[in-house]
């Protein structure tokens, strides 16, 4: 009974010591973790793939309606700047699978990679809510971190975008 208390105590001590690193999750000017997924229309995806150009990730979920309400702006960003060096990635959540998120890319009309994330890299990357967006320069660093979506996050999104584009 006492080691099994100790144990417990330890465990508690850990969780609580780890809490603050995984409530803030990944930072501006951390490196991006290894990315490593198939997207639903079969293309496997890593950070090689983003070499050299400015990444949009966004974690979401298709019953999330701010998720649902972040893909329009996302899509004009793609348009206005996708020439330029700039990339979109969406990272699905859904646990009910790639048919959800396929019929959910075709209703949404969504033009850019989305791929399945698993709890792993839900994990690597500190998700605990949807729609988490992170912008992630050409060498491989995240410059900024989004988390929801409102008139205020579209406008720092885009002059992030921007300022990225130009290497600043």
């Amino acid at each position: 009974m006492h080691h099994r208390r100790l144990r417990l105590a330890g465990t508690l001590l850990v969780s609580f010591l780890l809490l603050p690193a995984l409530a803030t999750g990944l930072q501006r000017g951390q490196q991006a973790p290894p990315l490593q997924v198939t997207s639903i229309s079969g293309q496997r995806i890593t950070n090689a793939n983003y070499a050299g150009q400015l990444l949009l990730l966004e974690f979401f979920a298709t019953w999330c309606d701010p998720c649902r309400e972040s893909i329009p702006a996302i899509l004009r960003l793609k348009k206005k700047y996708g020439k330029q060096g700039f990339q979109v990635l969406g990272l699905s959540i859904d646990e009910s699978g790639e048919r959800v998120v396929k019929a959910f890319v075709s209703e949404k009309k969504i033009s850019y990679p989305v791929a399945l994330a698993n709890v792993a890299l839900q994990e690597a990357y500190g998700v605990r809510s949807v729609p988490t967006i992170f912008l992630i320069n050409r060498k491989g660093v995240v410059v900024e971190k989004f988390m929801g979506i409102s008139e205020e996050i579209e406008q720092a999104l885009e002059s992030a975008v921007k300022a990225g584009l130009v290497g600043k």
